[in-house]
């Protein structure tokens, strides 16, 4: 189930956020230059994961530009994640995510994949 946008529409769009339900865990989904244009799909995929508390991945592996307005999306995923109780894991991302997260000191904020075997 796609949230926000359908598989179609995120295939073709050049930047985006999307929530997917893949059962037992939710992902979200960023792709692109995820910045305050952004601001919408990120309030609507908010608003749908108030209301499951199940654990959430964060799939920012195609993430090719992230400003303030991302990094404080994510950081609010994490803050519900904890006042809720479920846990928020950080599936990939590149240098232009994590190189900000590690400068404010909030890179444990989100935990790691499990290794898989």
């Amino acid at each position: 189930m796609t949230t926000d946008t359908t598989a179609e529409h995120a295939a073709t769009t050049l930047a985006g956020i999307e929530l997917l339900d893949l059962g037992q865990v939710r992902r979200v989904r960023l792709w692109g230059e995820v910045d305050g244009a952004l601001r919408l799909q990120a309030s609507q995929v908010l608003a749908s994961l108030v209301t499951r508390h199940e654990p959430v991945e964060i799939d920012a592996s195609e993430v090719t530009f992230m400003d303030s307005t991302g990094i404080a999306f994510m950081l609010q995923i994490s803050s519900l994640g904890r006042d809720e109780e479920f846990p928020v894991t950080l599936l990939a991302a590149p240098a232009v995510v994590t190189d900000v997260l590690a400068m404010i000191g909030a890179s444990d904020l989100f935990g790691t994949p499990a290794p898989t075997t």
